[in-house]
C-alpha cells in the first residue's frame, strides 16, 4: 500500500512562493495520476493541480493557473507543487492525494482518489 507524506508548507508574505513535496512509500508513482487538493477552514476540498505520471499530462485548477507548477523527480518518487505569486485566498490544509487508473477527464474529480496524506497547512499572509 502506498503512503504519502506532504511537506514544505508554512507561512509566507503575499507574492511570495513556497515549493510543496508529495513523497510516496511503499510503491512508485509508476502508473498513478497525484494530484494536490486544499481546504480551507468552513469550505469544501479544493482541486487545485494534478499530473499523471506516465505521460505527463498536467491539470489546474482555474484559481491557481499561471501561479502554481507540478512537477515530479521519478529518482526520488515525490511529485511537487512550485506556488508562486502566493495570495491570502490559497490560506488552507494542502493534500497530496494518487489513484491508478484516472481517466484524463477525472483528474479533478476528488472521488478519483484512494491514496491521501495528511496534509501540510499554507499561510499567506502579511
Amino acid at each position: 500500500q502506498m503512503q504519502l507524506v506532504e511537506s514544505g508548507g508554512g507561512l509566507v508574505h503575499p507574492g511570495g512562493s513556497l515549493r510543496l513535496s508529495c513523497t510516496a512509500s511503499g510503491r512508485t508513482f509508476s502508473g498513478y495520476t497525484v494530484a494536490w487538493f486544499r481546504q480551507a477552514p468552513g469550505q469544501e476540498r479544493e482541486f487545485v493541480s494534478a499530473l499523471r505520471v506516465t505521460g505527463g499530462h498536467t491539470r489546474y485548477g482555474d484559481s491557481v493557473k499561471g501561479r502554481f507548477t507540478i512537477s515530479r523527480d521519478n529518482a526520488k518518487n515525490t511529485v511537487y507543487l512550485q506556488m508562486d505569486s502566493l495570495k491570502p485566498e490559497d490560506t488552507a490544509v494542502y493534500y497530496c492525494a494518487a489513484a491508478q487508473g484516472v481517466i484524463l477527464s477525472s483528474m479533478s474529480r476528488l472521488l478519483s482518489y484512494r491514496e491521501w496524506g495528511q496534509g501540510t497547512q499554507v499561510t499567506v499572509s502579511a
